[in-house]
């Protein structure tokens, strides 16, 4: 199967602070990123590369770890699944 890109964000609610909230997204990219698959973070999401299953694994782990200090989590995600393949180089080498 061919590599696809998910920009997704998971959210935490429920929380007292804004230092509460940065803390369960720094747990979700601490998740993302020992998952092994190649990412970029970005201010409002991040976007993930690799095999389907793979980035939906990584998603759930980012979910996990965010829940393990929130009361609930919202999670959007953005699928780029082209049969031919997709990657994060692709999606930006226009624009660097």
């Amino acid at each position: 199967m061919a590599a696809i890109t998910i920009s997704f964000k998971v959210l935490p609610g429920g929380l007292a602070d804004k230092a509460a909230t940065y803390a369960a997204v720094d747990r979700a990219i601490a998740g993302i990123q020992r998952a092994g698959l190649r990412h970029l973070v970005g201010p409002r999401a991040t976007t993930i590369e690799g095999e389907y299953d793979e980035v939906m694994a990584a998603i759930k782990q980012a979910q996990q770890a965010v829940r393990a200090g929130a009361p609930r989590v919202f999670t959007q995600i953005g699928i780029d699944w082209d049969p031919h393949g997709s990657s994060i180089d692709e999606q930006l080498k226009r624009y660097r």
